[in-house]
């Protein structure tokens, strides 16, 4: 690609063949051994895109589909807190959210904190309230509401090609919310 690239920045182009080489070493491992990859996205990485297509979305099932980030995290201290030690590192659950494609890089680069995000995806999503709406009950900028609503319905052709997954929440993607892949467009 470096001829095709020269004299051009480097972009989330670059950054996405990372995770589409990892996805395709799992994919080889798994066609090797027999073995299902299991995706690693969650609820509010797939609903605004945050997900490499063909890269970290690459499997054959989706445990955290239908599950917000916050929820992962509380899951995390639950399950540690069931165990006699903490299965899942407390620094990995504690440290900032990153996709790990560029130095220094975090979740709130691009998006707002997961505690908030959620929030706005849950009455967004879950409950079919306009951005208007979403604005008002939460008091949150109403064009930090758009922005995150427009991440939504871009997403859409992403979580269409997404691996299937457990179904928690009142409206999970898929069956319970569909919309056309241009809608977002």
């Amino acid at each position: 690609l470096k001829p095709h690239f020269e004299g051009k920045p480097f972009d989330v182009t670059e950054e996405n063949l990372q995770a589409r080489i990892r996805g395709n070493i799992l994919m080889a491992l798994s066609n090797k051994f027999g073995h299902l990859v299991l995706s690693t996205g969650n609820k509010s990485e797939m609903s605004v895109g945050y997900a490499t297509l063909y890269g970290d979305m690459v499997g054959g099932f989706a445990v955290l589909k239908d599950v917000p980030k916050t929820l992962v995290w509380e899951l995390a201290r639950w399950r540690n807190k069931k165990a006699s030690w903490d299965l899942i590192p407390e620094e990995i659950i504690v440290r900032p959210p990153t996709a790990e494609l560029r130095e220094n890089q975090k979740d709130t680069d691009t998006l707002p904190p997961y505690e908030i995000l959620d929030r706005i995806l849950s009455l967004y999503i879950e409950k079919e309230e306009s951005v208007e709406e979403v604005a008002a009950r939460t008091g949150f900028d109403i064009q930090l509401v758009a922005k995150v609503a427009r991440m939504v319905d871009r997403a859409e052709y992403k979580r269409r090609q997404a691996p299937p997954g457990i179904k928690i929440t009142h409206r999970a993607f898929g069956k319970e919310r569909r919309m056309p892949i241009t809608r977002g467009q």
